[in-house]
C-alpha cells in the first residue's frame, strides 16, 4: 500500500475560506479515487494560510481490472436510441452488446471492462479534476492565465508512494504551466529557499522546521493555551471567542501569543467601542477583569518570532490600537453634545430602500406598531416603548455609528443614558436589533420586547408589500432572521400575540410556520407532529402553538399514545378507503351517528365514549389544556378494538346501517383531529 501526498501553494487564502476548501479537497480527490475503482484506508485535509495539503493513505500500487454494466434501450429501440448507446460505451455495434430479460421487457446492456494499471497514471487527472471543482467562494486569474483559483498559484507538490507524479497545472494564456514536484516553501518571513519533501512525515517535519505548524487544530490549541498563560501572568482573563480563535488560526503558520496594554485614557469609552476595535478592526482577543468588567490588556497573535520578546511587536500594535481609539474617543465626545431627538431631521436624508422610503418613514411605521403591540406585552409602557421607537434610529446620524457600523442601537442606548432617558428607553433602543442570531441574547424587558418586535415586524411586512421575498438561498434583506427573531422573542417570553392582526397575508403567515418548523425540528421535536399540528391551520399564535405540539408529543410517546395512534389509524384508513370509492361520500358521513340505527352494543359503547371525550375535550381546547385534551383520548382504545373486532362496517345489503357506521368511524377520526391532523403521524 502507497501514500498521496498533495499541497498547493499559493498567496494567502482568507481565513474564512479555509476549512471548507480542505474538506472540499478532500472530498472531490476521494470522490475520484473512488470512481477510478482505488480503495484507500484513510484520507486527512489541512490548512495554513498559503497552502492545501491532503494525505492519502492505503492506496494500492495497481489498479485491479473491473467491468462496468450500462444498460440501453429496450430491443427494437429507434436507430437513434441505439447509436446514442452505443456511441455512449465506445461500442461499434450491438454485436458487443448483450440482450437480456429484465421482467419489464428485453433490453441491450454492455458490459464494458476496464483494464488496471499503475495507480499513479490515474492519479494526475483526479488532482486536475478535483482542482477544477473545487468551489471557492471568490476567485481570481492572474497574469495572462485563464485559470481561476482563490489566489495565484505557486507550486503543487504531488508524491505518490514517493515518487513525483507526471502531471501539471496549466494557468494558461502565456503563462508556463506549474509542473508537480516534490519542493515547497516554509513560513514567508522564518524560512528560505525550497523544501524537499519525500513523504506525508518528512513533509511535516520539515515544515515545522521551517516554522509551519500545518494543522489548524494544533496551531489553535497553541493561540489558545499561549493566550490564557499571558493573561493568567496578568491577573485577567481570557473573553471566550470561538469565532475569533478560528479566524486567527488561519491567517498565521506559527502563531505566537502576546500581550498589550490599551492606553488608560481610552477606559471611560464605552466597552463595546472598544471592543469592536479590537476584534472586529485588529483581530485582538479581548480580556476580562476578575468582576467580568473589560480589562485593560489584549491579546494579538503575531506570526512571526520576537526576538526582542515581543516588545516590538506589541508596541506596534499598541500604537495602531491607540490611533484607532483616539478616533472613538473623539467621536464619543462629540456625539454627546447632540441629543438624540436633534438627529431625528436627518433621517429623512438616509434612503432605507427605493420602495419603502427613508429611515425616518421607517421610524413612522415602527413607531405606530410599538403602540398596538404594547397592549399585548405584559408590563410594557405604550408611551415608553412608542418614545423608544421614535428615537431608536437616531445613532445612525452618529460619528461613532458612523465610523463602526456595528455599534447601532449600542451607542444610542448609551446617548439616551447621557440625555437621563428612563432605562427602559435607553435598553429598549440598545435591544431593538436583537437577537442578531440563534446565540444573541433575547429581548426580556417588556418594552425592549415591544420596540424589537416592531423593529422586525416592520422589517417583514414591508418587504412582503413590495414583492420581496426570500427564494432559495437567496434572502438579501434578512426576512429568515427577522422571522426567527420574532419567533424567539415571542416564545422566549410567552407572548400571546396575535400575527394576523398585524399583517393578512397568508404566504407571510407560511413564511413564519415554515421558520417555526424549521426551530422545532433542530430542538428535537418529530417533523411529523410538528405537521400534524401545523395542518390544523389558522393558528396565528406562536405560544398556542408550540403548546399544542408539547402535548402531543408527550402524550405519543406514552403507551396510551402508541394504542390510541393504532385505534384513530384503524378508523381513518377504513373510512379513506371508502371515500376514495365514492366521491361524495365525505358530505354523507359529516356529523353524528344516528343512534337509532346502531344495532350492536360495541357501536353504542364507542358513541357513548366519543359524546364523553367531546364533553371533556372541547372545553380543555377552549382553556388551552392540551394535555388535558390529549388525556380525554385515553379511553377510547378499548371500545375501537371491540368495535372492529365485532362489528362488520360494510354491510352491502343494509347501505344505511353502513353509511351510519361510517359515520361513527369519521367521528373518531374528527374529534381526534380536533387536537391534531394525525393522518400526519407515520405509523
Amino acid at each position: 500500500m502507497a501514500e498521496l501526498l498533495l499541497e498547493l501553494l499559493s498567496e494567502e487564502i482568507p481565513a474564512r475560506m479555509q476549512t471548507r476548501a480542505a474538506d472540499d479537497l478532500r472530498r472531490l480527490v476521494c470522490d475520484g479515487l473512488k470512481g477510478a475503482g482505488l480503495e484507500f484506508k484513510d484520507a486527512r485535509a489541512f490548512a495554513t494560510s498559503r497552502r492545501l495539503a491532503l494525505v492519502v493513505d492505503g492506496l494500492p500500487a495497481v489498479r485491479a481490472d473491473v467491468s462496468e454494466e450500462r444498460r440501453g434501450p429496450r430491443v427494437g429501440a429507434p436507430e437513434q436510441a441505439v447509436q446514442g448507446f452505443l456511441k455512449a460505451t465506445g461500442l461499434t455495434s450491438l454485436d458487443q452488446a448483450e440482450k437480456r430479460n429484465t421482467g419489464k421487457g428485453e433490453f441491450w446492456f454492455a458490459v464494458i471492462a476496464k483494464k488496471g494499471g499503475p495507480t499513479a497514471e490515474a492519479l494526475p487527472g483526479i488532482i486536475d479534476a478535483a482542482m477544477k471543482a473545487l468551489p471557492w467562494p471568490k476567485s481570481m486569474k492572474w497574469g495572462s492565465g485563464t485559470m481561476t483559483w482563490v489566489r495565484p498559484l505557486q507550486s503543487v507538490v504531488a508524491l505518490f508512494d514517493g515518487k513525483v507524479l507526471a502531471g501539471e497545472v496549466a494557468p494558461g494564456g502565456e503563462m508556463a504551466p506549474i509542473r508537480f514536484g516534490d519542493t515547497t516553501r516554509g513560513h514567508r518571513f522564518l524560512s528560505k529557499g525550497v523544501i524537499k519533501v519525500a513523504d506525508f512525515a518528512d513533509y511535516t517535519a520539515k515544515l515545522r522546521a521551517a516554522h509551519v505548524v500545518l494543522d489548524p487544530a494544533e496551531r489553535k490549541k497553541i493561540v489558545l493555551e499561549g493566550a490564557e498563560k499571558l493573561c493568567a501572568d496578568a491577573q485577567v482573563a481570557l473573553r471566550t471567542d470561538d469565532g475569533l480563535l478560528e479566524e486567527v488560526a488561519g491567517l498565521v503558520e506559527w502563531p505566537m501569543p502576546l500581550l498589550g496594554t490599551i492606553d488608560a485614557q481610552f477606559m471611560d469609552v464605552p466597552p463595546e467601542v472598544l471592543t469592536v476595535s479590537m476584534r472586529t478592526h485588529q483581530r485582538y482577543f479581548v480580556t476580562n477583569r476578575k468582576d467580568g468588567a473589560l480589562a485593560n490588556r489584549f491579546v494579538v497573535v503575531a506570526n512571526n518570532v520576537a526576538r526582542d520578546g515581543g516588545k516590538t511587536i506589541v508596541d506596534g500594535n499598541e500604537r495602531v490600537l491607540r490611533s484607532r481609539l483616539s478616533d472613538a474617543k473623539f467621536f464619543w465626545n462629540q456625539d454627546r453634545k447632540v441629543r438624540l431627538e436633534e438627529r431625528l431631521p436627518a433621517l429623512r436624508d438616509m434612503v432605507f430602500h427605493a420602495k419603502l422610503g427613508t429611515q425616518a418613514d421607517r421610524v413612522a411605521r415602527i413607531e405606530i406598531l410599538a403602540d398596538k403591540l404594547a397592549a399585548y406585552v405584559p408590563g410594557a409602557d405604550s408611551a415608553q416603548a412608542i418614545l423608544a421607537a421614535h428615537l431608536c434610529k437616531a445613532d445612525l446620524r452618529s460619528g461613532m455609528v458612523g465610523e463602526f457600523p456595528e455599534l447601532q442601537g449600542v451607542m444610542g442606548r448609551y446617548y439616551a443614558l447621557e440625555e437621563k432617558l428612563p432605562a427602559a428607553i435607553a435598553d429598549a433602543i440598545g435591544d431593538h436589533y436583537a437577537p442578531a442570531g440563534p446565540n444573541d441574547r433575547c429581548p426580556s424587558a417588556p418594552v425592549s420586547v415591544v420596540v424589537a418586535l416592531a423593529d422586525k415586524l416592520d422589517t417583514l411586512i414591508s418587504f412582503w408589500t413590495i414583492g420581496e421575498k426570500p427564494t432559495g438561498s437567496r434572502d438579501p434583506y434578512a426576512l429568515r432572521r427577522a422571522a426567527l427573531g420574532i419567533i424567539r422573542i415571542v416564545v422566549e417570553n410567552n407572548i400571546r400575540l396575535p400575527l394576523k392582526k398585524f399583517f393578512d397575508a397568508d404566504d407571510l403567515m407560511a413564511f413564519f410556520a415554515d421558520r417555526l418548523k424549521v426551530q422545532m425540528r433542530e430542538k428535537g421535536v418529530r417533523h411529523d407532529v410538528v405537521d400534524a399540528v401545523f395542518a390544523l391551520g389558522g393558528e396565528d399564535d406562536l405560544v398556542r402553538l408550540l403548546a399544542r405540539v408539547d402535548a402531543v408529543q408527550s402524550f405519543l410517546a406514552t403507551e396510551a399514545g402508541k394504542n390510541l395512534l393504532t385505534a384513530y389509524g384503524r378508523a381513518a384508513n377504513i373510512v379513506r378507503a371508502e371515500e376514495k370509492k365514492d366521491k361524495t361520500l365525505a358530505a354523507k358521513i359529516a356529523g353524528a351517528p344516528d343512534a337509532a340505527l346502531m344495532e350492536q352494543a360495541e357501536e353504542r359503547t364507542v358513541a357513548a365514549a366519543l359524546a364523553d371525550i367531546e364533553r371533556l375535550v372541547k372545553p380543555a381546547l377552549q382553556r388551552e389544556d392540551f394535555a388535558g385534551a390529549m388525556l380525554a383520548f385515553a379511553n377510547l382504545r378499548q371500545p375501537i378494538d371491540s368495535f372492529f373486532e365485532k362489528v362488520t362496517v360494510n354491510v352491502a345489503e343494509k347501505p344505511d346501517l353502513r353509511l351510519n357506521r361510517l359515520k361513527l368511524l369519521n367521528q373518531i377520526r374528527a374529534t381526534m383531529d380536533s387536537v391534531a391532523d394525525f393522518s400526519r403521524i407515520e405509523g
